[in-house]
């Protein structure tokens, strides 16, 4: 990096170019301000990211967040199409159409027994699922959303015993599908789960949550984690087949629909 003279002459009498002069200390405090405005305005973005509770745009935001369940069209929340760029294995392309919506509905038979016991602290408030097919229509996933009846602090206590106790990874707590009838989904149970993703947002309250299969209705012996299966040199069949790019790639591109819905009517309460 160069930086140009300052005007006037040298040690030797040469002319320097003419120029802005700026004294140091100026250029010093310009800079604190630039940087403490950009400090701010990371702040205020990241509110939304990491549920600051203190933040009354943030409570705002997550109140905004649990009414969307009846404030918002099922078209929005679960598109019709669903585009995944670089969401399969490999960075392949991946898109999604919708084969069946499930009514809404409560959480009695949405997940495995000790699934619903490891959610009940933070209540049911409303389940929605849909159902998908890849542009193939070799495999299945089911998407959910659970909308709670919890505040911010039992979302973040929800959100560190899963992750401290591994419990979006263990194969006896996984959420069922929703097999349709007269879909290509009908055969879609539980012994066709392959793969999986459980997600608990702490600043909405909102459990999101994916399993995937395969159309052809074969049962799966072993199941896994999709966050397991997506790593790069996993070879078991799910892994190979990229179900865990299914479940994981189509949780992330609804919670992203959901995370969008917020937005206008957080825009429009502050």
């Amino acid at each position: 990096m160069s930086f140009g003279r300052p005007e006037g002459y040298d040690e030797q009498a040469r002319p320097r170019p003419l120029g802005v002069r700026i004294r140091p200390r100026i250029a010093a405090a310009a800079a604190c301000v630039v940087l403490g405005l950009g400090l701010i305005g990371g702040a205020a973005t990241g509110s939304w990211l990491i549920g600051d509770s203190g933040d009354g745009d943030a409570q705002d935001t997550f109140a905004a967040a649990g009414s969307l369940w009846h404030n918002i069209p099922v078209d929005q929340l679960f598109p019709p199409t669903v585009t995944g760029q670089g969401a399969g294995p490999g960075g392949a392309d991946r898109i999604w159409t919708r084969i069946a919506v499930a009514p809404d509905s409560g959480c009695a038979n949405a997940f495995d027994p000790l699934l619903r016991k490891a959610l009940a602290p933070v209540g049911c408030e409303r389940l929605l699922r849909a159902t998908y097919i890849d542009a193939t229509q070799s495999y299945v996933t089911t998407v959910g959303l659970l909308f709670t009846d919890a505040d911010a602090a039992a979302m973040r206590s929800l959100d560190t015993s899963f992750t401290k106790e591994g419990l979006d990874r263990r194969t006896d707590l996984m959420p069922r599908p929703y097999a349709a009838k007269g879909t290509l989904a009908a055969g879609f149970g539980d012994e066709q789960r392959a793969s999986w993703t459980i997600s608990v947002l702490t600043d909405a309250p909102v459990v999101v949550y994916a399993v995937s299969g395969w159309a052809d209705g074969r049962t799966v012996d072993e199941p896994e984690p999709a966050e397991e299966a997506i790593r790069s040199g996993d070879t078991t069949a799910v892994a190979q087949a990229g179900l865990g790019h299914e479940a994981q790639g189509l949780a992330d591109r609804v919670e992203r629909a959901l995370r969008k819905n917020v937005g206008p009517s957080t825009e429009q309460s502050s």
